[in-house]
């Protein structure tokens, strides 16, 4: 399949074509190809949600989760689990719906921090549900196996278990493909040394990337309530400072940790649209790219940030910085919610646009009365306009979204279900 969208708008204003042949981005123009008009359009990269927690796109809105302590708020989220059942069948609902609307809203690639583990369900059961609603759907998933206090051993189990069978899906068992594998503890706040150990070390093994949560609310209080110290002097002392790590969130770390995580070789993830509006904090992200720390962008779940838009939230990023001392640009939050994110998953070829790289990329309609006057394009596409969503949407050179519509699924139908579902549980 060859496809040239032409006539793209580009960061001075001028028209540019971009080339896709078997589901690659090609600078050679071929003849036979699908020829799109995208004039008034930028076209960018995939967008890729470096943080997302898809299960809680059935548990948004939730009464008791919105402005709460975030010590609150994990018990009432973990009490609804259990009330309607966390089970394959509604893990696979919401997956569907988060993905979903992930793709309508440019998001190509999400990376699932999965907590949630039910007695009596086995925890490839609910990885393969989740993968394989990604896979009908058509998005790229990078699935993170983690942790809420549960056994070190039983983890490492269901990770090789889970490992396995992803090969069997991707047919390639590093996950360099559609589908990879993390392996990540929710926290400090709920998992201790042994499972952070046990973790890296599997990691190690099967050659999976690691990714947990730090700073965050509940994590700073308890880490000093426990240990008597700050999350990132546990992570330390775990070997969980060190490249092929992504720490989400940092809100409010101090200059000191500031130099700590730029010099561990980690990388991060900020998610403003969980950590502002929750009130639990601001990461310093200006202050982190200056010192050369590669930071993507992640939306979070539903239970604090009940969209999965991660273009709003890098809108978020930009406005919010100010706040922190150092004021990002546009350009940078961009490059968070692209190439950022995907280098957080080991995944360079991602989030780009370069010749030979996967033909993952969004075309944005910027001819409308909302863009009129904008001077500065890549500016604009965040700041003027407040939720946009891409026109089409294309994935490793298949389209999955034209003129607004999702091609892989019935959306509404995907909503109804899952509805169905939670009206059959409460």
């Amino acid at each position: 399949m060859s496809t040239v969208l032409r006539g793209a708008l580009t960061s001075v204003g001028t028209s540019s074509d971009v080339a896709v042949v078997d589901g690659t981005i090609t600078t050679v123009l071929p003849t036979d190809a699908e020829i799109v008009d995208v004039s008034g359009c930028i076209v960018t990269p995939g967008l890729v949600n470096a943080h997302h927690h898809l299960l809680q796109s059935a548990f948004r809105t939730l009464p008791g989760t919105r402005g709460v302590r975030m010590a609150g708020w994990l018990s009432v989220m973990g009490q609804a689990y259990r009330d309607y059942a966390v089970a394959p069948e509604l893990g696979a609902a919401a997956a569907s719906v988060g993905v979903a609307e992930s793709l309508l809203c440019g998001v190509t690639t999400v990376a699932d921090h999965h907590l949630t583990w039910p007695d009596g369900v086995p925890p490839v059961d609910l990885a393969v549900a989740t993968a394989g609603a990604a896979d009908a759907l058509g998005a790229r998933l990078c699935f993170v196996r983690g942790t809420t206090g549960e056994d070190a051993d039983a983890v490492v189990d269901s990770v090789r278990a889970i490992h396995s069978a992803f090969a069997g899906m991707d047919g390639d068992p590093v996950g360099r493909g559609m589908l990879q594998l993390a392996v990540g503890p929710s926290g400090a706040h709920t998992d201790g040394p042994e499972t952070f150990a046990a973790l890296r070390d599997v990691a190690r093994e099967l050659g999976l990337l690691r990714r947990t949560q730090s700073n965050e609310q509940v994590d700073v209080e308890r880490a000093a309530e426990k240990y008597g110290c700050r999350p990132l002097d546990l992570l330390a002392d775990w070997g969980w400072l060190e490249p092929g790590v992504t720490l989400a969130h940092l809100c409010g770390i101090s200059e000191a940790e500031l130099e700590v995580v730029a010099s561990s070789g980690v990388t991060v993830t900020h998610a403003p649209g969980c950590d502002v509006p929750m009130g639990w904090g601001i990461a310093p992200v200006g202050d982190l790219l200056d010192r050369g720390v590669t930071v993507g962008l992640g939306t979070s779940g539903g239970g604090s940030n009940d969209g999965g838009h991660l273009l709003a939230d890098a809108r978020l990023a930009v406005q919010v910085s100010g706040l922190t001392g150092r004021v990002l640009t546009a350009e940078e939050a961009l490059g968070m919610a692209t190439a950022g994110s995907a280098a957080g998953l080991g995944r360079p070829e991602l989030g780009v646009l370069d010749a030979g790289t996967p033909a993952d990329l969004c075309v944005w309609d910027c001819s409308g009365v909302a863009d009129a006057g904008v001077h500065d394009w890549p500016a604009g596409l965040l700041w003027a306009s407040p939720g946009r969503r891409p026109r089409d949407v294309m994935v490793a050179g298949e389209w999955v979204v034209r003129d607004g519509e999702l091609l892989t699924a019935d959306a509404h139908g995907l909503a109804a279900e899952l509805n169905s579902l939670l009206a059959q549980r409460s």
